[in-house]
């Protein structure tokens, strides 16, 4: 189905999936360190993905889809931490530092069967 859509609407849908989950997460966690670097970064890796998925053999709606549906697995999967995040960013903001940021096993679990399952779909839709 995604296999056969447009380039410029995969590119379109990857850019509004990596907007969505920055937005969130700047909102989830208000360091003005981490909203200047974090874009920087998911981008980055974004791209490396594809390109590597490109040499890999893979067809671009392929990994385009993989990376967007991905991000929004991710996103769906950091809402349970949303509150951790926000309670931590803002100790660090006033010079709490603790030796371990403990993430319930449970909110880890859900991340990954999210995470998972979203890539699982993207692989399905492209096929």
């Amino acid at each position: 189905m995604l296999a056969s859509a447009p380039a410029t609407w995969l590119w379109l849908m990857a850019a509004v999936a990596t907007a969505v989950h920055v937005a969130a997460l700047a909102r989830w966690i208000p360091l003005r360190r981490f909203r200047v670097a974090y874009p920087l970064i998911i981008v980055g890796c974004g791209a490396g993905a594809v390109a590597y998925g490109r040499t890999e053999g893979f067809t671009l709606a392929a990994m385009l889809a993989t990376y967007a549906f991905s991000l929004a697995g991710l996103t769906v999967g950091l809402f349970p931490t949303r509150r951790l995040f926000t309670a931590w960013a803002l100790e660090m903001n006033s010079g709490v530092t603790r030796d371990r940021y403990d993430v319930p096993p449970s909110h880890i679990a859900f991340c990954v069967v999210c995470v998972g399952v979203m890539a699982l779909a993207a692989f399905a839709l492209t096929r």
